[in-house]
């Protein structure tokens, strides 16, 4: 592309000399006033910018000073140096803060902080890149180990990190620290890099041997257009201006050169006596300061032809207008015109004064004297605003028209008139002409794209205040959306040289940019559109500068208010119809506007619970108690929250503390809340006195299926107070409302029910003795006789879900007579209230067919009648412990196939297995069920039908069959009057004659009577 023709300047405004080395870095303060210079000969010095004079040297460095930077809120300086330290320095006072920190093992040629201060990255010719905490000057995290660095740039967001290592050109997530990008640069070298404001754009500069500056799209990281060509030599430092507008560069080649970003044309040249390190812009963006081997930093003024002003009022009538004393300015210009009255600028000015008063007439009045005295551009626009005020909008249009003859040469200008032109047709209800032309003016010049980025925010603000007074509340949405995206800056370069609308329009350009983004906010809300009102208001805040938010201050917190109000209730209503999801974003948002609302807290930490995220409940629940800690609210929710994670002891901690909360309360309501609670040894002692009608019919020991260790009932209580079931029963069981004995009955039950087993003893068995104080499941038992039968029956009974598991060979002390009387005559209650009792066939083979059952030695036992017609639930093993049959029905006493093979076998019919209740009915054939069977003692034949007739009588080992045979038939006779026991065949009994010596001599089964009609009956009694 052509170059305009532009002359070197070496002529700077003021010139900075006080280092006694090359100069290699420079920075400017936000406030405008200062700037700091960090040198070859080991030093910085503060500048001040007005005068300049030193404010401060600043030593420390050891070596030569190499790189340095300033926060955006210039409280801190940082400098790194050629030995790899670096220093920080104080904003103001300009005083180091730490001791020289050695980051580095060789030079420091780049340093940069983040966006927000919190982070300085440094990088150095050790190849590595390191970032530090500005708080404690400690190492964030791990170095990013590379080639050699130059330069390194935080993009303006803060969320990448551009990195200028030897061809290539790095870009890495700041905070993640993930390389994101990574493409060839410069041919040889990248020695420079910058970023647009708006961050869309990457600059890099090249070494001697490829000496331009290229332009990076950060979204592709492809190269925009071609290389822009100028210097011819190293360029060891870019910068853009505040506006996104121009940038600089510096280089070897004693040059900085002034670009003009939309086209990339040269627009300056400023020269130095010697070669170049460094460049940056004034805050305004009016002047550029650079350095390098001449020791110096010169001030250079950016040419004037590229500010827009037109106007040319004077001093006190412009101060006037712009600070809307309209009336003052008035006063003024007629003033100047009573003394000059054929200043033909005078009347124009007046006429634009006139206009922001809307006195039309009079307006109009004072343009067209302005142009009768002498026609120029300032008297047709003021014609022409004033023609677009009265509503004659054509010859408005032939005012403008004819304004642009006089500043066609210089485009600045020419492009703010047709800005002007925009603005007075829109005023003239012209909307949809005035949009079109700032839409074209963009498109044709890009120079023009700042003012047009700013007119098309003031219009767009103009249609979406209009449409929010119709209530078009949408449209207004829409309006003030597409002026905050319009993208317009807020700065005061920008208000400064755009001040010309102020002075005609009375815009004010400070409150522009806030007032679009604060009536979008307003109109989202108003449509009910609250996540997107609050999208924009962070948006807003994150955009505006610091003064903005000060501004904006009362405002801000007012709608916070308002929406944190709306979130809240909106996510009441969400609470209330268990839409968990929209109610956590709500209150979310709701804490996000006010976090020290305690209840948005709760009610998150509710919504939490409801989705069961215990948790992140738990933290809302300990802000709350942070919050308000007197409260029992917050306990309240922590209590729920470890209850949900099954966390059961810190539950209950936390409930007794939130009853001390509410013990604490002096207001009747709470008292009144308190009521309703019961403390934990309240519920403790109505969950023990079910534990302990629950364990009436129990055996008085057990064993731990999975611990395999035999308990006696407190261990059994105490092994069931330390499980989880028992402590989430206490935690859960918290209100009168919640006690529910059938639940505490259900979990008592659930924790206590036991296995037993039925099986026919095989030689020596494991007594209580044997694994007394050890676990059946330990290996130093393998050598007791029976303990593999012993082991699986415990086993079998853990995988059916039961924690306790009874076997009569171990279970019983029967060196305590008092305990073997007590299991006798309770062994049938605790076979039928067990939950399962498992039988053991150990003669029943894998994969045996039907028949086995009956012919097995189990159906032969005394003690295995009752332990087959006690239980409620029985399951058959063959001796591999597996099921009967392959029959997996959960109670083989409804497996028809089992109880038909047992009926045939014993007699015994289904109806009275399935609901046998003791007793001492039919007491003939429940002692046939006996008949033939036999046990290891000869007394145990009687023993074992205690149960089945309900008796209770007296164990006495050595008293022999017939006698403990004719106890029980006397008993059954004495309190039944049933004398069908004295249906016998066989040998009589010493005890007594009319008795039978053995249980052999029921074998005959028991006469029954044929059914006569009763009329029959009558018959035979006639």
């Amino acid at each position: 592309m052509s170059q305009l023709q532009v002359i070197p300047n070496t002529t700077p405004v003021r010139t900075f000399d006080d280092h006694e080395g090359v100069v290699e870095a420079v920075a400017v303060f936000p406030d405008r006033r200062r700037t700091v210079t960090g040198s070859w000969d080991k030093t910085l010095r503060l500048w001040d910018l007005e005068t300049g004079a030193v404010l401060k040297k600043m030593e420390g460095h050891s070596r030569e000073v190499l790189a340095l930077a300033v926060s955006r809120d210039g409280q801190i300086i940082a400098s790194g140096d050629w030995s790899g330290e670096i220093i920080a320095w104080h904003g103001q006072t300009g005083e180091s803060l730490i001791q020289p920190i050695k980051a580095h093992t060789d030079r420091i040629y780049t340093v940069d902080f983040s966006p927000d201060g919190t982070v300085l990255v440094t990088a150095s010719y050790d190849g590595t890149t390191k970032f530090w905490c500005t708080k404690t000057w400690q190492m964030q995290g791990k170095p990013i180990r590379c080639g050699f660095v130059s330069c390194v740039r935080y993009s303006p967001s803060g969320e990448l990190l551009a990195m200028a290592e030897g061809e290539n050109i790095q870009i890495y997530n700041s905070g993640t620290r993930a390389r994101v990008a990574s493409f060839k640069g410069h041919s040889k070298s990248n020695l420079s890099l910058a970023w647009t404001p708006d961050g869309t754009r990457l600059l890099s500069g090249g070494n001697i041997d490829d000496p331009t500056l290229r332009e990076w799209d950060s979204l592709t990281w492809k190269q925009v257009g071609r290389p822009w060509k100028g210097h011819t030599s190293n360029i060891w430092a870019i910068a853009i201006d505040p506006t996104g507008t121009l940038v600089a560069s510096a280089s070897d080649d004693k040059h900085v050169r002034l670009w003009r970003l939309s086209d990339r044309r040269i627009i300056g040249i400023f020269e130095h006596s010697s070669w170049l390190c460094t460049v940056t812009f004034s805050v305004d963006g009016r002047h550029i300061l650079s350095g390098g081997g001449d020791n110096k930093t010169p001030e250079w003024e950016v040419p004037k032809t590229f500010h827009s002003k037109i106007l040319a009022i004077t001093t006190a009538a412009r101060h006037a207008c712009v600070t809307g004393d309209l009336s003052t300015a008035e006063h003024l210009l007629t003033q100047d015109i009573h003394t000059d009255a054929n200043n033909y600028t005078l009347y124009a000015h007046r006429s634009f004064v006139m206009a922001r008063t809307h006195d039309w007439d009079h307006a109009l009045e004072d343009a067209i004297k302005s142009v009768s005295i002498q026609p120029s551009s300032t008297g047709y626009i003021s014609k022409g605003i004033a023609l677009c005020g009265k509503g004659h909008v054509q010859e408005a249009r032939a005012a403008f028209d004819v304004a642009s003859i006089f500043m066609k040469e210089y485009s600045a200008s020419y492009h703010l008139l047709l800005l002007i032109k925009a603005i007075a047709l829109f005023n003239a209800d012209q909307h949809n002409e005035a949009m079109l032309l700032v839409k074209e003016l963009a498109a044709a010049s890009p120079d023009a794209d700042l003012g047009c980025r700013l007119v098309k925010t003031y219009l767009n603000v103009q249609r979406g205040t209009k449409a929010l007074g119709d209530a078009r509340l949408d449209e207004a949405a829409d309006h003030f959306t597409a002026a905050v995206n319009a993208g317009a800056p807020s700065s005061k370069f920008v208000h400064e040289t755009y001040e010309d609308l102020t002075l005609l329009f009375g815009w004010d350009l400070e409150a522009l940019f806030l007032t679009a983004h604060q009536k979008r906010c307003q109109a989202f809300l108003s449509t009910g559109k609250l996540h997107k009102a609050l999208e924009a208001h962070k948006y807003m805040m994150d955009t505006i500068d610091e003064s903005a938010k000060a501004s904006c201050l009362v405002w801000s917190n007012a709608f916070k208010q308002e929406c944190s109000a709306l979130c809240a209730a909106n996510g009441d209503a969400a609470l209330a119809a268990s839409d968990y999801d929209r109610a956590i974003d709500l209150y979310s948002a709701a804490i996000t506007l006010n976090s020290a609302s305690t209840t948005a807290f709760a009610n998150r930490s509710k919504a939490k619970l409801g989705k069961m995220l215990w948790m992140e409940a738990l933290l809302d629940a300990q802000k709350v108690i942070e919050l308000d800690s007197l409260s029992y609210l917050g306990y309240s929710l922590k209590r729920a929250a470890f209850h949900g994670a099954r966390c059961y002891d810190e539950a209950i901690e936390t409930f007794q503390t939130m009853l001390s909360k509410l013990d604490d309360a002096l207001d009747i309501q709470t008292q009144k809340l308190r009521q309703q609670y019961l403390r934990p040894p309240q519920v403790e002692r109505a969950i023990r006195q079910v534990i302990d009608a629950q364990l009436e019919n129990a055996p008085l020991r057990v064993l731990d299926t999975t611990t395999g260790l035999l308990c006696d009932r407190e261990e059994q209580i105490s092994v069931f107070k330390t499980s989880t079931e028992y402590k989430e029963l206490l935690s859960s069981t918290i209100t009168r409302s919640d006690f529910r004995a059938r639940r505490i009955e259900e979990v008592v039950r659930r924790n206590l029910q036991y296995a037993m087993l039925s099986h026919r003893w095989e030689g020596r068995e494991p007594l209580l003795q044997d694994i007394q104080g050890k676990s059946v499941y330990e290996p130093e038992l393998d050598s007791v006789s029976g303990m593999m039968k012993l082991r699986s029956f415990c086993e079998t009974a853990r995988e059916a879900g039961y924690n306790w598991a009874w076997s009569d060979t171990c279970c019983i002390d029967k060196n305590i007579n008092v305990e073997l009387q007590e299991s006798v005559n309770s062994m049938f209650v605790w076979y039928h209230h067990s939950a399962l009792t498992i039988v053991y066939l150990s003669d029943v083979p894998p994969s045996s067919k039907s028949g086995a059952l009956a012919k097995s030695v189990w159906n032969t036992r005394g003690w295995t009648v009752q332990e087959f017609i006690a239980p409620t639930v029985i399951l058959f093993y063959q001796n591999n412990w597996t099921l009967y049959l392959d029959d997996h029905t959960p109670n083989h006493k409804d497996s028809i196939a089992i109880m038909q093979e047992l009926k045939n076998a014993t007699g015994i019919d289904r109806s009275a297995v399935v609901a046998f209740r003791p007793s001492m009915n039919n007491a003939r054939e429940k002692l046939h069920w006996a008949s033939t069977r036999i046990t290891t003692r000869q007394e145990d034949i009687a023993y074992s039908l205690f149960g089945i007739f309900g008796v209770r009588l007296s164990v006495d080992y050595g008293e022999k069959q017939d006698k403990a045979l004719g106890r029980l038939l006397q008993e059954i006779v004495a309190r039944s009057g049933d004398i069908t026991g004295l249906d016998w065949v066989g040998k009589s009994s010493d005890f007594n004659s009319c008795l039978p010596a053995s249980i052999a001599s029921y074998e005959a089964p028991p006469c029954k009577l044929p059914f006569l009609p009763e009329d029959e009956i009558q018959s035979s009694v006639s």
